[in-house]
């Protein structure tokens, strides 16, 4: 029973601090003196009086089933209420919540947890600006934790429902079924040989510049891999996710170094791992609604750079047909580039349910995009090839205007990512943009998540979706080579690879 309740009450701790972010606060209301935590597994809740307690002692002081508890476990609910309510905030997080007041993606947030606490049926506050005073508060009257935020709310009572974190599991478990049945159904692409798998481990060279950008008031700092033989004078672009780095994704870019392209890896300052420490330490807030746009242009400056003699300088290189190579929101960018339109509608009617059943984490990034959503449709004819890893897609773009793509399009699908899931995001947007007809793949991770398909510069083992990113681009791009798609061989022995685009 103790270490049922450890978990529970460390379930109730992560709930609370996400969905508490949630609730309305008024300063000159009264105080909530009851919480009261629900547990579906055992068909009952627990009720602590919080009057007049301010640490973890004087809550078991005050509650008589908690005493039994206590001398039971022997003392080890007293170190479980103090982990869970009296542990100390970290000393940035008044800062982060005040740089994250009215920002869209921190306002999805805020939504999506706020089906976790009910509070005398006050409404949801989604801007969180009465959260930041509140917690202000607390950290002003010397009790920056879980306990003093619940002590400055409004109200009698506050309940913390972990049948909501049962609804999610639920829902994210089915968001996976459609691509584990097709994994099931379909076979795996023979792994590629060791000597293609490796070849990325030599044969490249690596420098990095600086480049500037007119949309952004910082130059772009650039990682540039290229061949140490002969070149075949084509070009890739990656790049990165949220809160990432390119070196992330040097893996692919050495291989395809190696086989004879020039890459350019870009850091995306508005939305880099950088930016992320400058949220997390409270000096910034979360990346803005333009950086949908400034992504995909930060790769069309540098193709025009490189059109233009000012980037690269020197050398024989075609821009007329260009690969991009995308993970996450690197992946969205790379879809906008390849001619995917992009479109508020769905935004618009789909965001402010958090109990829509198609909803997923990745709806918190997309729906932030709102604002921005009718000016994202930036196609670059230039790049004829894509290959998008995870891309958060189904509620931004425009489905029917899958024809009008001008680059054919490998998407790739992780069965076991819980960040950007399979079916809603992968499996389900493929069938409505008509891929057979138009040329483009569908291929699903048999056990790839949202972290283990990358490929960091520091990763000892060979990129698991290199060989198939190479043979992607080696065919659509024409470049001579025995390594393609249609020829096989681009699979992975420890993460299956298999091609479902005709079983949709």
């Amino acid at each position: 029973m103790t270490f049922f309740m450890s978990r529970c009450l460390d379930g109730a701790r992560a709930a609370s601090l996400a969905a508490l972010l949630s609730v309305s606060f008024a300063g000159t209301a009264s105080a909530v003196e009851q919480l009261i935590i629900d547990f579906p597994v055992l068909e009952t809740n627990l009720s602590l009086s919080l009057k007049g307690a301010r640490t973890a002692g004087e809550l078991i002081a005050a509650n008589s089933d908690l005493q039994e508890f206590d001398r039971a476990g022997d003392g080890s609910l007293s170190r479980l209420l103090d982990q869970f309510l009296t542990a100390p905030f970290p000393k940035q997080t008044s800062g982060v919540l005040e740089q994250s007041v009215g920002n869209p993606l921190f306002e999805q947030a805020l939504l999506s947890a706020s089906q976790l606490v009910k509070i005398d049926g006050l409404p949801p506050d989604t801007s969180g600006r009465n959260l930041a005073d509140a917690l202000e508060a607390a950290y002003r009257d010397g009790e920056p934790n879980l306990l003093g935020l619940f002590r400055r709310l409004p109200g009698e009572s506050l309940s913390i429902d972990l049948q909501a974190l049962a609804y999610n599991a639920k829902r994210l478990r089915a968001h996976q079924d459609d691509a584990r049945l097709l994994v099931e159904e379909g076979i795996a692409m023979t792994p590629a040989s060791d000597s293609l798998a490796e070849s990325g481990a030599s044969g490249w060279t690596r420098s990095q510049g600086r480049f500037s950008v007119s949309h952004r008031t910082q130059p772009l700092e650039i990682t540039v891999l290229q061949p140490k033989r002969s070149s075949n004078q084509k070009l890739v672009v990656i790049s990165h996710g949220l809160w990432d780095e390119p070196a992330s994704f040097e893996g692919w870019g050495r291989l395809l170094a190696a086989n004879g392209y020039t890459v350019l890896l870009p850091r995306h300052p508005g939305s880099d791992s950088e930016q992320q420490k400058e949220l997390l330490s409270g000096a910034a807030p979360p990346p803005s609604s333009k950086e949908l746009r400034f992504r995909p242009l930060d790769v069309t400056a540098l193709l025009d750079g490189i059109e233009a003699g000012s980037l690269l300088s020197g050398q024989q290189l075609d821009v007329d047909d260009v690969a991009v190579v995308g993970h996450s929101w690197g992946a969205t960018a790379a879809l906008q580039l390849s001619g995917l339109q992009t479109t508020s509608r769905k935004l618009k009617t789909r965001c402010q349910n958090p109990l829509d059943p198609d909803r997923n984490l990745s709806w918190v990034l997309q729906c932030s995009w709102l604002s921005g959503a009718d000016q994202g449709s930036l196609a670059d004819p230039r790049v004829k090839a894509s290959v998008v890893v995870s891309p958060p897609m189904r509620l931004l773009f425009d489905e029917s205007s899958g024809p009008s793509l001008q680059a054919k399009v490998l998407l790739v699908s992780g069965t076991k990512d819980w960040v950007v899931p399979s079916d809603p995001e992968a499996v389900v947007p493929f069938r409505e943009g008509q891929p057979l007809e138009n040329g483009h793949r569908l291929v699903l991770a048999s056990g790839g998540s949202h972290f283990n398909l990358w490929a960091p510069a520091d990763q000892k083992e060979p990129p698991i979706l290199g060989p198939l990113i190479l043979a992607w681009i080696n065919e659509q791009l024409a470049v001579p080579s025995s390594h393609t798609f249609s020829g096989g061989n681009w699979g992975n022995a420890s993460i299956p690879l298999l091609d479902v685009t005709s079983q949709l």
